[in-house]
């Protein structure tokens, strides 16, 4: 059996039989879900905690943190111009690798959207939680939320909440009522259609850019300039402690692209879409750390809500803050939107295939939406996120589902410009040979860090390979060791730039992540390889066509 048979480009645009998706989406409505998905907990809580590391450089770290996030968008955008269907990374991969990779990333994907949706769900549960509690501080009086109506099994016993949590026949009740609420709520809306889905997420957009200019209007008027001096108090490596939140923070762009069926014109739109999304909050990133560390000094921005801290640390109105921390509620219901539309669509893309049975694409007749996957996907969110999980434990896991779909997606680009470069392409990448540039970068990295080291070679080759423990970093050595194998293969086949950029940044931070994230997510693609032979290998279409 081909493990690895392919589908061609030219399958997806042949008449299908199966009921399609409502086509309502526009450029506006796509940039909408980025912006949706992109911002999200990252610019009301991360933020300062990074500033808080870094001080005001932390706002050219979200200017080079989005070049490199480009590299991997500019190859969902190449992708969606020519493979305009649902599916996303599945899709694309089954085009560029083949079948059995394809499973493995449409599995991976699981991680991203289904499970890093529990994550969301329960942040979401945190900020409207304290926005409760706030209000009632301020506003109504009607007394705190009840811990263990916002608390899971693991985290009530964590932090004996279960002590004083009520019980039935000795069992504590416990459960995390408001993430099983948004969950239901949003997992309805997407269920409803996706006139409603867009409808909901460019209400949220519009509410979330009307606080961010407001506090970037408001916060104008109380810079100190003086607040910016040092503008690197902590020097680059004080920058550098903030990279992987302020990566994360990126994070979401390529959900739109599982929406392509339902966009009007996906070929033209989508990389439009994809493109101003990350612009645009790249510029509201740098405008909001510039604003804050310009109110008060860096040091003070480690809290929970940097952008509410900073109007009660100046004594602006009380209501500016109340309608910050709205904002973030509203901001993390729109990230759990656009993740709760994604996973469906894969589901439906590998279910067409296939290697998934017929009810995951199953189409309701008359909301036109998949029905069987969005209601699946509601519970596999909301049932954990009430009751048994803990957000640390799958965070990081979400980080690597997302960062390996960013490598494949990045490698398969590059493979399809050399191998089907005459597939047409409404979106391409501009090419620049990788074979020089890719070495050019490889020896100015290396000469920069000998002359950071005085050139002194053994102290360069610990700057580069050991932690601060002074323990080897094995993780840097594979990367330095795909960075040179790439340099070769382009030399061979004459590879463009940014794709290989796409590849080597999102697979630097991945080797950056604990040895415990790389255990779970084998033991979760081994999972995976277990239903692909024991099902969908032998169920895929291609498999069937091959046997007649």
């Amino acid at each position: 059996m081909n493990y690895l048979r392919k589908k061609t480009i030219a399958s997806f645009y042949e008449k299908k039989d199966e009921k399609g998706l409502a086509k309502h989406l526009t450029v506006w409505d796509i940039t909408a879900f980025g912006i949706a998905a992109i911002i999200g907990a990252g610019i009301f809580s991360t933020i300062g905690r990074a500033s808080a590391d870094g001080g005001p450089a932390i706002s050219l770290l979200f200017i080079f943190t989005a070049i490199a996030c480009s590299f991997s968008a500019f190859c969902y955008a190449e992708f969606a111009s020519m493979v305009p269907v649902s599916g996303s990374a599945y899709t694309y991969s089954y085009v560029a690798f083949g079948e059995i990779i394809a499973w493995i990333i449409g599995w991976d994907l699981i991680m991203e959207y289904a499970i890093g949706n529990i994550v969301v769900a329960i942040s979401w549960s945190e900020y409207f939680v304290s926005l409760w509690n706030n209000l009632s501080d301020n506003v109504f009086h009607w007394g705190y939320f009840p811990k263990w109506l916002s608390t899971d099994y693991y985290t009530g016993y964590k932090n004996e909440i279960h002590k004083i949590a009520p019980t039935i026949a000795g069992i504590p009740i416990m459960f995390n009522l408001p993430a099983a609420l948004i969950t239901l709520g949003i997992t309805w809306l997407t269920f409803k259609g996706i006139k409603e889905s867009r409808t909901g997420s460019n209400i949220f957009v519009l509410v979330k850019l009307a606080v961010i200019f407001m506090v970037i209007v408001l916060g104008s008027y109380y810079v100190k300039p003086e607040n910016w001096t040092p503008f690197t108090p902590e020097g680059v490596s004080g920058v550098l402690k903030g990279i992987s939140a302020i990566f994360f923070a990126y994070i979401g762009f390529d959900a739109i692209s599982t929406t392509a069926e339902e966009c009007k014109n996906p070929q033209r739109d989508l990389p439009k879409g994809i493109i101003w999304s990350l612009i645009i909050c790249t510029v509201l990133y740098v405008l909001i750390t510039l604003v804050i560390t310009g109110m008060v000094n860096y040091k003070e921005l480690r809290v929970a809500d940097p952008l509410a801290y900073v109007f009660d640390k100046i004594h602006a109105p009380a209501w500016i803050s109340m309608v910050i921390s709205i904002s973030a509620v509203v901001a993390m219901a729109s990230v759990l939107l656009v993740f709760q539309l994604g996973q469906p669509r894969i589901w439906l893309a590998m279910s067409r295939d296939g290697l998934l049975p017929k009810s995951f694409g199953k189409i309701h007749p008359r909301f036109q939406t998949p029905s069987f996957s969005t209601i699946l996907t509601g519970l596999i969110v909301g049932v954990p996120s009430m009751l048994f999980i803990d957000a640390d434990l799958i965070t990081d896991l979400t980080s690597i589902g997302t960062l390996f779909a960013f490598v494949l997606v990045s490698g398969g680009v590059a493979v399809l410009q050399v191998t089907q470069p005459e597939v047409e392409r409404k979106f391409k990448i501009p090419f620049i040979p990788a074979k020089y540039s890719l070495t050019l970068i490889l020896a100015a990295v290396i000469i920069s860090a000998l002359v950071f080291h005085n050139g002194n070679l053994q102290k360069c080759i610990q700057g580069l390979f050991m932690n601060e423990k002074g323990s080897l970093v094995v993780g840097r050595i594979v990367f330095l060791l795909t960075w040179v194998t790439l340099i070769v293969l382009s030399f061979k086949y004459n590879f463009s730039l940014i794709p290989l950029l796409g590849v080597l940044t999102s697979g630097f931070m991945m080797l950056e992540l604990s040895a415990t994230t790389w255990y779970g997510f084998f033991i979760w693609l081994a999972v995976g390889m277990v239903i692909y032979f024991a099902y969908s290998a032998k169920n895929s279409k291609l498999n069937t066509v091959a046997e007649k």
